[in-house]
C-alpha cells in the first residue's frame, strides 16, 4: 500500500484526493519509469500538478538523508547526484552556479529549465534560479528532474524540462545540523516538524558562512521558512508557505589563463569592490479537495519577490558595473481532474488546468568606479504576463499500455518603459503558442517498460528582447522546440534496475541573451539541434551495499545559423560538454557506520560558437568520499572529503579577446553533527 498525503490509495480503496494520488499508485504498481538515485518517500503531489511519475520521460529523483546530509554552500550543488545534469560553477559570490540539461548550457544566455518549489514557479524573469537557496538541504524531502518537452503542466521557461524542490511535509521531528569545513565554512540548519489531526507544521532555519578558497570570496546567508496545511472539510485541505532569504558576498573575479595556473587563489585588485547583496521572498496559498468520488480540484496562488544589487568587473579592459534588479512575480493555477467510472478501458483520467504568471520587473545598470556611480546605462521597467491552459489524459486501454496525450496553449502580453529616453514599447504578439504533447509506455512484464514521447515547448525573449524595441518594429514568432525520446526501463531482478534512452530536440530561431548588453537585448543564433544518449544503472547488491552509475552523451549543433554569423554553421553551441557522468557506492559497513564514494565529471567544451577562436576547456573528474557514524540513536557524525584526489576544476569563458578563468576548490574536508531531539 502506498500512502500519499497520509491517505491510502489503490484500485481497491480509491478516494477522491486527486489524479496525482492515483498516478503515484499506478506508477508504483507497474509502469514506473522513474530512476531514483536515492530513496524518495512519496508524501504528496505539488498543488496543481501530476506526479512526475506519470510523465513517462526521463524523470529522476534524489531524496532522503543522502540529500539532506550533503555538504554544500549553494543548493545548485545538490544536483550533482542527478543523471544528465550539467553544473556550471561561476564561483562569483551570490551568482555562484546553476544546473542545466539536455544540451543547454548554464551560461544564462538560454535558461531552459523551469524551477519549482512545491509547485510554485521560481525563476526570475530571465529564467535564472535565484530562488534555489530558499530552502536548506535539511528542509528538503526530494529533488526531481523532468527532462524533455512532453510535460504539459508548464509553459514559460519549460524549454528542456523542469526541476522541482519538494520540502518536508508533516511528521514529528526536531532536527539540527551543525557543520564546519575548510576555508572558514560553517553552517547551522534547523528543521521542526509537527502533525496533529491532519494539521501539519514545518519550519526551517539556516545560517551559512564561508570565507572562500580564493581571496575576496566571503559569503554569508540566512534563510527561514514555514509551511502549514490544514484540513478544513472532508478531503479539502488548505496550505500556506512563506520563505525568505538574505545573502551577501564578495566576488573574486576572473583570472587570465597564466594566473589561473600559477596562483589560482588570487583575486585581482580590480575586483576588490566586486560583490553584492540579494533578498528573495516567496509566499503561496493552496487549496485542494474532491467534489465527489470521481472529481477533484486543486488551486494555488503565489507571490515571489527578488531584489539584487551587484557590482562586477570582468577584466581590466572594462569598467565596473552596478546591476540593480527588482522583480515581483504573482501567479495562480487551477486544475480539475476527472476519473470517470467506465468499463471499456482498464483506466482513464482526464485533467485540465489554467495558469497565469504576471511579472513586474525593474532593471538598472550603472558604470561605476569602486562602487561610485559615474553614468547610467540602463533604466528599464517592464511587465510580462503569460497566460496558459492545458489538457491531458491518461488512458490505459490495457493493464500493460498507457497513453498520455496532452495539449497546451500560452499567450504573452506586456509593455516596457525605458526611463533613459522616455520611450514605451509593447510586447511581441506571439499569438497563441500551441504545444502538443504525447507519451506512451508499454510494460510487457513487471521487469521491462518501453516508453516514447514527443512534444513541443517554446522560448521567447527575456528582458528587452520580449518587446518591439527598434529596429524591431514587427512581431516576432516564438522559438519552437520539438523533442522526441525513446527509452527502455528495466528491472530484471530486485538487485538491478536501469534505463537507456535516446533523445533529440530541435529549435527554430533560438534566442541568446547578450549578457553584457546595456539595452538587455538578445541575438538570434539560428536553428539548433541537440541530441544524446542516457544510460543509468543502479544495483542493490545486498542489504548493505548499493551502487549506481550514469552516463550522458550529448551534442548541441547550430544547423542553420543567423545570416550575420555564417561561420557558426554546423558548429557546436558553446559550453556544452559531450559527456556527463556520475557514479557512486554506499556501503553499510556496520549498523552504525555508512561509507560512501561518488564520482562526478564532464568532458571539455568550446567557449564560443565558431569553435575556432579558442581551444576546449572545462573537463573535470571529482571523487568525493563520505562517512556517517550513528553515535547514538539521536546523534550522527558525518565527514565528507570533497575532491579527494585534488583534481583541477575551473569555469572558463571567452570575452572576445581572451579566456577568463574561475578556478575551482581543491580537496576539502567537511565535518558535521546531525541531532534529533
Amino acid at each position: 500500500m502506498v500512502f500519499v498525503n497520509g491517505r491510502a490509495c489503490g484500485r481497491a480503496v480509491w478516494r477522491p484526493v486527486s489524479l496525482a494520488c492515483w498516478m503515484v499508485c499506478s506508477a508504483v504498481q507497474a509502469q514506473d519509469v522513474v530512476f531514483e538515485v536515492a530513496p524518495v518517500v512519496v508524501t504528496g503531489a505539488a498543488p496543481g500538478s501530476l506526479s512526475p511519475r506519470t510523465l513517462l520521460t526521463s524523470v529522476d529523483s534524489f531524496g532522503g538523508s543522502a540529500l539532506q546530509d550533503m555538504a554544500v554552500v549553494h543548493n545548485w550543488q545538490l544536483f550533482s547526484r542527478l543523471p544528465g545534469v550539467q553544473l556550471t560553477n561561476f564561483n562569483q559570490g551570490t551568482t555562484s552556479g546553476k544546473p542545466s540539461f539536455r544540451g543547454f548550457n548554464g551560461e544564462g544566455e538560454v535558461n531552459a529549465v523551469k524551477l519549482l518549489i512545491d509547485g510554485v514557479p521560481s525563476n526570475s524573469n530571465d529564467g535564472n534560479m535565484p530562488y534555489l537557496d530558499l530552502v536548506n538541504p535539511l528542509g528538503l524531502a526530494s529533488i526531481t528532474s523532468v527532462r524533455g518537452t512532453n510535460d504539459a503542466r508548464y509553459g514559460l521557461h519549460n524549454i528542456a524540462g523542469n526541476l522541482e524542490l519538494r520540502t518536508r511535509q508533516g511528521g514529528e521531528a526536531n532536527e539540527v545540523i551543525v557543520g564546519a569545513g575548510a576555508w572558514g565554512r560553517g553552517e547551522a540548519q534547523l528543521a521542526i516538524d509537527r502533525e496533529n489531526d491532519g494539521f501539519t507544521q514545518n519550519y526551517t532555519l539556516g545560517l551559512t558562512h564561508a570565507d572562500g578558497w580564493r581571496e575576496h570570496s566571503q559569503y554569508e546567508r540566512i534563510n527561514l521558512g514555514g509551511r502549514w496545511t490544514l484540513p478544513v472539510n472532508g478531503d479539502t485541505r488548505l496550505s500556506l508557505a512563506v520563505r525568505a532569504l538574505k545573502s551577501r558576498a564578495d566576488e573574486p573575479g576572473y583570472l587570465t589563463a597564466s594566473n589561473a595556473q600559477g596562483d589560482p587563489r588570487q583575486s585581482y585588485a580590480i575586483s576588490a569592490t566586486d560583490g553584492g547583496e540579494r533578498w528573495v521572498g516567496q509566499a503561496s496559498v493552496g487549496v485542494e479537495g474532491g467534489l465527489r468520488q470521481s472529481l477533484s480540484w486543486q488551486a494555488l496562488a503565489y507571490v515571489n519577490r527578488y531584489s539584487d544589487q551587484r557590482w562586477v568587473r570582468y577584466s581590466a579592459a572594462v569598467s565596473q558595473q552596478e546591476r540593480l534588479t527588482n522583480e515581483v512575480h504573482q501567479g495562480a493555477r487551477a486544475i480539475v481532474t476527472w476519473r470517470p467510472v467506465q468499463a471499456v478501458l482498464h483506466d482513464l483520467a482526464l485533467e485540465g488546468g489554467v495558469d497565469t504568471e504576471r511579472q513586474s520587473n525593474r532593471s538598472e545598470r550603472y558604470t561605476t568606479d569602486a562602487r561610485v556611480r559615474t553614468s547610467q546605462t540602463r533604466d528599464q521597467d517592464w511587465t510580462l504576463n503569460v497566460h496558459g491552459a492545458f489538457v491531458q489524459a491518461v488512458i490505459q486501454p490495457t493493464s500493460s499500455l498507457k497513453l498520455v496525450p496532452g495539449y497546451r496553449v500560452d499567450r504573452v502580453s506586456g509593455q516596457l518603459d525605458n526611463a533613459l529616453d522616455g520611450s514605451r514599447y509593447g510586447a511581441n504578439d506571439y499569438g497563441s503558442i500551441v504545444q502538443p504533447k504525447f507519451s506512451l509506455v508499454w510494460s510487457p512484464s513487471e521487469a521491462w517498460s518501453v516508453y516514447a514521447n514527443w512534444g513541443r515547448s517554446f522560448q521567447i525573449g527575456v528582458g528587452a528582447a520580449s518587446y518591439k524595441v527598434p529596429p524591431r518594429t514587427s512581431d516576432l514568432s516564438p522559438s519552437m522546440n520539438t523533442g522526441s525520446e525513446l527509452g527502455l526501463k528495466f528491472k530484471p531482478s530486485p538487485m538491478l534496475e536501469g534505463r537507456v534512452a535516446v533523445w533529440r530536440q530541435t529549435a527554430t530561431d533560438e534566442v541568446y541573451r547578450d549578457l553584457n548588453n546595456p539595452s538587455g537585448d538578445s541575438t538570434n543564433i539560428g536553428a539548433t539541434r541537440r541530441q544524446g544518449l542516457d544510460v543509468q544503472l543502479r544495483s542493490q547488491v545486498n542489504a548493505a551495499l548499493s551502487v549506481f552509475g550514469t552516463l550522458g552523451l550529448q551534442k548541441a549543433t547550430i544547423t542553420t545559423p543567423n545570416p550575420a554569423t555564417p561561420e557558426t554553421a554546423g558548429q557546436e553551441v558553446d559550453h556544452v560538454p559531450h559527456r556527463l557522468f556520475n557514479a557512486g557506492v554506499d556501503w553499510l559497513a556496520t549498523p552504525e557506520l555508512k561509507l560512501s564514494a561518488w564520482l562526478q565529471g564532464q568532458s571539455s567544451y568550446w567557449l564560443e560558437r565558431s569553435n575556432r577562436l579558442t581551444g576546449q576547456y572545462g573537463a573535470y573528474r571529482t571523487l568525493n568520499l563520505g562517512a556517517s557514524w550513528q553515535v547514538t540513536p539521536t546523534l550522527q557524525l558525518q565527514t565528507q572529503l570533497l575532491n579527494a584526489l585534488n583534481g583541477q576544476r575551473e569555469y572558463v569563458w571567452w570575452d572576445g579577446s581572451q579566456t577568463l578563468h574561475a578556478p575551482g576548490e581543491p580537496r576539502s574536508l567537511n565535518v558535521s553533527l546531525r541531532a534529533s531531539f
